[in-house]
């Protein structure tokens, strides 16, 4: 994550909105972020979502755990 995001254009950091149960889901509208992915290899450019599903029993909880891991979250 630490790597892949930061390669998006104008990268600010990404929203800290949690699904209510400390779970998060990021969207991500194309798979040029990551440096294995070789742009004329691709036929079109796809998006995708990445759920990260914790244990934390609150939206707090889940937000504080991927903020250690490093997840780069906006400042507010």
């Amino acid at each position: 994550i630490n790597i892949a995001l930061p390669r998006v254009r104008d990268f600010r950091g990404v929203p800290a909105k949690m699904d209510g149960r400390g779970n998060y889901t990021l969207g991500l509208r194309e798979q040029l972020m990551f440096a294995e992915i070789q742009y004329d290899k691709i036929d079109k450019v796809r998006g995708m979502e990445i759920t990260i599903v914790t244990t934390a029993k609150t939206d707090d909880e889940g937000r504080r755990l991927l903020k250690l891991l490093g997840m780069p979250f906006k400042e507010n």
